[in-house]
């Protein structure tokens, strides 16, 4: 007699922790559809019910071996019934059930579907077995299409969506890498400067129009201008020799 009873105990423990577990993933389950249902993906809501599904399936494994044996050789009564208020069975069940009455205890110790529901269902399938092969074929043909035309219209609105993203337009451009190599080119080579004076004293900087109207850098390339590594011809330089007199002293 020791020996069941430890191991009921045993199985007891091993249902309720899976209870437990259970009951927080509904938990969690609940509080994120009500707090996240603005922002909640579907995979997320996927892996949520995949990991109470794999709970139910731990506890239904429990209780099919033969660890679960005793549990089925057992029958559950209610020892007391009463429409009033019960303060201990509302803290043992965490708030949910404030009482246990008469019209509840079937309820909540029922191990088969609600005679509303089990006589629906007979009704389902006995209509579902007196179904001939030609209306059942003519059934499958429609639900078909039906999935057909939903199919198409997902498919296009997808594709709507799909074309406006593409012509959406991106972000504005607010540089030019023709007019960029053509300041460079200018400042390092010299490329496209020009001295109106014509001597050192009255130089003077001009920036082509090339690098103004933004044309492309083929403009003051180097093969169309001075030869890479010189000045360009168009700066004109007065140098002379340190031994020439100067003509105003």
């Amino acid at each position: 007699m020791q020996r069941e009873e430890k191991q009921l105990d045993m199985l007891l423990e091993a249902v309720l922790n899976r209870l437990n577990d259970l009951k927080h993933s509904i938990g969690v389950m609940i509080h994120r559809l009500e707090t996240e249902y603005e922002t909640i993906n579907w995979p997320t809501f996927l892996d949520n019910f995949a990991l109470i599904s794999s709970h139910l399936t731990g506890l239904m494994k429990i209780l099919s071996t033969e660890i679960g044996t005793p549990l089925r050789n057992l029958t559950v009564l209610p020892l007391m019934l009463t429409p009033e208020r019960d303060e201990a069975l509302l803290q043992l069940t965490e708030g949910r059930v404030p009482i246990f009455s008469h019209d509840l205890a079937p309820d909540y110790l029922r191990t088969k579907p609600d005679p509303g529901a089990e006589s629906r269902q007979a009704a389902h399938e006995a209509k579902a077995n007196n179904l001939t092969v030609e209306a059942s074929m003519k059934q499958v043909a429609q639900y078909n299409k039906v999935i057909s035309h939903v199919w198409d219209i997902i498919s296009k609105a997808k594709e709507d969506w799909e074309n406006e993203s593409s012509t959406r337009p991106g972000i504005q451009q607010t540089s030019s890498m023709a007019d960029t190599q053509a300041l460079v080119a200018a400042v390092g080579l010299g490329n496209g400067l020009t001295n109106p004076g014509g001597n050192a004293g009255g130089a003077g900087v001009m920036i082509p129009p090339a690098i103004r109207q933004g044309s492309p850098m083929s403009a003051v390339s180097p093969s169309g201008g001075a030869p890479m590594g010189k000045m360009p011809s168009g700066i004109k330089t007065n140098i002379k020799s340190a031994n020439q007199v100067h003509p105003y002293r």
